[in-house]
């Protein structure tokens, strides 16, 4: 029995990233640079990803 999954490229480190069906819109994070990933689209079970831009708080210090 094969387990369906679906791949894609960390924009940021270009890592290969291997990760069970996800769905458009979806957040996952890059094992090795650790950034937040959006996906953007699904073709053919190869993920378009976008990093999320993440906001510091700023604790006015």
């Amino acid at each position: 029995m094969s387990t369906a999954t679906h791949t894609g490229i960390c924009p940021e480190c270009e890592t290969d990233l291997t990760v069970p069906p996800i769905g458009r819109g979806e957040t996952l994070s890059c094992p090795e640079c650790l950034l937040t990933l959006r996906v953007e689209s699904i073709a053919d079970g190869q993920l378009t990803l976008q990093m999320i831009e993440v906001q510091l708080r700023d604790w006015g210090q």
